[in-house]
């Protein structure tokens, strides 16, 4: 049966991804808005239990064919996000990656006439009347799957969070050749 589109996510069947994804981006969520970016490994439940027999606690009941994401903590402050990931590399453990991070989003017209200094173009944008914040989580696996979830600050609740495969492709790309080979 085709899934409807529109129909509300808690009564789509969501692949283990997506699950992994909605839950990773709703823990992001929790600690409000102005955050860093974070990023986390992505394993299988049954592969982290194998592992690391010392998450037993937290992982009771979890369905050991599903993902959980591991937190990388300590990630560097940096102005250029694609640099960071272009020094990333991921062992074979790791069956994928999510990227949570902010940004500021304007109307193309507000991109004219922007001072040529980065600094001053990025304090213009931020004080542009039509700015909107938005949190994006971006999660891939090694097998090619990806997800892209995107909440606005002002429409912050679980249940306004778009959800597509298309939303910020370059970021799908970047995050998938830290897992290459």
């Amino acid at each position: 049966m085709p899934s409807d589109d529109s129909a509300p996510l808690a009564k789509q069947v969501l692949s283990p991804l997506a699950e992994c994804a909605l839950d990773t981006e709703r823990h992001v969520a929790s600690a409000g808005w102005d955050q860093s970016p974070r990023l986390f490994a992505i394993a299988r439940n049954s592969d982290l239990l194998a592992r690391e027999p010392g998450l037993a606690g937290q992982l009771r009941g979890a369905d050991p064919s599903a993902y959980s994401t591991v937190e990388q903590e300590g990630l560097p402050q940096t102005s250029n996000i694609e640099s960071l990931l272009r020094q990333l590399a991921w062992p074979a453990e790791v069956d994928g990656v999510a990227l949570a991070l902010e940004r500021i989003v304007v109307p193309p017209e507000a991109e004219r006439d922007l001072p040529e200094n980065p600094e001053a173009a990025a304090e213009a944008l931020a004080a542009h009347p039509d700015r909107a914040d938005v949190r994006l989580l971006v999660a891939v696996l090694r097998d090619g799957e990806s997800i892209c979830l995107l909440r606005q600050r002002a429409h912050d609740t679980d249940d306004k969070v778009a959800v597509g495969k298309d939303i910020a492709p370059g970021l799908v790309h970047a995050l998938q050749v830290t897992l290459d080979d």
